[in-house]
């Protein structure tokens, strides 16, 4: 196989995996709800899945960094295939099973999603393929995942019923295995200099090493605080903001609908237009006019009109700042860490940015109980400008996103 379709194999092999994910977020808790008719026991199996994710992300990074990152994705993949088959079968075997199976779940697609990112840049250099165009065509992708994946849930359970569903989700994360175990292989790395072997580190020695990097790294430390409030504002959007808007201007469902697609709109084309015009612009730039336009413009439509068409356009333009963030912070972390920190730094970067989701949810549902939703959107517009604007106020560390300043890389 060649270089280049190894790492085709490799990124369709983690779409898979992606798609599987998100079939699972609708087809889990329609399974709890079907089980036992409490929502209150959907948003337990749903954090019983979530935590985990993001706790695995950056504890399980020094384990597969011992284990090698090829074999743990291989074993998170298996047994995440595993683990939904068993919670297909978990109306017989009960609750407490079902949230244990789902936790168990949750951590292994946390450390198996890390590894896989973690590979692809060897997998790309071999190839001869620029880490900018396979990041931006990466997101691209995952937009189109993202969109589909819910329907497609939806559609399966509808079709098929929850448990078959649950079993051909199932079967998404067996094929991923299959792909990585039998098609690709990590170039051999690079000779150590001079006669002695490397030393073994320990697992807490390790990982300190992934915090101690990323605390001496500037700009990244900026990038992840920025992706970070991004998240919280999508999340706060989606989960409170949004609904809440929709239920009191415009008391109908269907805008929900509407506003949600435009920025699900805006962000595919947002990856699209980087995908083609990525390489060619200023990396440090892009990411700062990105981050300025995807966050704050949206709040303040929603905190300052009552006007559906007002809110669609501005939720759509604001959207298309998006498809850049993730691409650039994924260069920056394959260009400025080293190899030897990349699995433990790209989870720690990884469970970082996935906590801004339900802090961004809490903190938004706090917000408009106690102030209302209009201050509670002008307050979050504000403090997301402010922390979006710190790469900008606090300069480029360098003259490329991708040089790292001289920081100790030793763990």
């Amino acid at each position: 196989m060649t270089p280049r379709a190894r790492l085709a194999t490799l990124v369709t092999a983690d779409i898979v995996s992606t798609l599987g994910s998100r079939v699972s977020l609708v087809a889990i808790p329609w399974l709890v709800l079907e089980t036992t008719g409490s929502p209150a026991l959907m948003g337990l199996v749903a954090a019983a899945e979530t935590v985990p994710y993001m706790l695995s992300s950056a504890l399980a990074a020094p384990l597969a960094d011992r284990v090698g990152l090829r074999r743990s994705s291989v074993v998170a993949d298996a047994g995440s295939a595993a683990g939904m088959v068993a919670v297909a079968l978990a109306p017989w075997l009960g609750l407490a099973a079902l949230v244990v199976l789902v936790a168990v779940v949750g951590g292994l697609r946390g450390i198996g999603d890390r590894v896989k990112h973690v590979m692809m840049r060897p997998v790309a250099e071999a190839a001869g393929v620029r880490l900018i165009r396979l990041t931006s065509v990466y997101e691209g992708l995952n937009r189109v995942v993202t969109l589909l994946g819910a329907s497609l849930g939806g559609l399966l359970i509808f079709w098929f019923g929850t448990t078959t569903a649950l079993l051909i989700d199932a079967a998404t994360f067996a094929v991923c295995a299959l792909l990585i175990g039998l098609l690709v292989a990590l170039p051999a790395p690079a000779a150590p200099a001079g006669d002695a072997a490397p030393a073994r580190e320990g697992y807490w020695t390790a990982l300190r090493g992934g915090f101690r990097y990323l605390r001496t790294d500037r700009l990244l430390r900026n990038m992840l605080l920025v992706v970070f409030a991004l998240n919280m504002v999508a999340n706060a959007s989606i989960a409170v903001f949004v609904p809440i808007w929709v239920n009191e201007v415009l008391r109908s469902p269907t805008g929900l609908g509407l506003v949600l697609g435009a920025f699900g709109g805006g962000a595919l084309l947002g990856s699209l237009l980087f995908t083609w015009l990525g390489p060619r612009l200023p990396a440090f730039a892009t990411f700062v006019l990105g981050a300025a336009l995807s966050g704050t413009p949206r709040l303040f439509a929603l905190a300052a009109t009552d006007d559906l068409t007002i809110v669609l356009g501005v939720t759509f333009v604001s959207a298309i700042g998006v498809g850049a963030i993730n691409p650039l912070l994924g260069v920056a972390l394959y260009e400025r860490v080293p190899p030897a920190l990349q699995t433990r730094v790209i989870g720690i970067a990884g469970a970082v940015g996935f906590a801004g989701l339900p802090v961004g949810a809490l903190l938004a549902g706090w917000g408009v109980s106690t102030l209302g939703l209009t201050p509670t959107l002008l307050l979050s517009g504000l403090v997301c400008l402010a922390v979006t604007a710190v790469p900008l106020l606090t300069g480029p560390p360098s003259a490329r996103l991708g040089t790292p300043e001289k920081v100790t890389a030793t763990a």
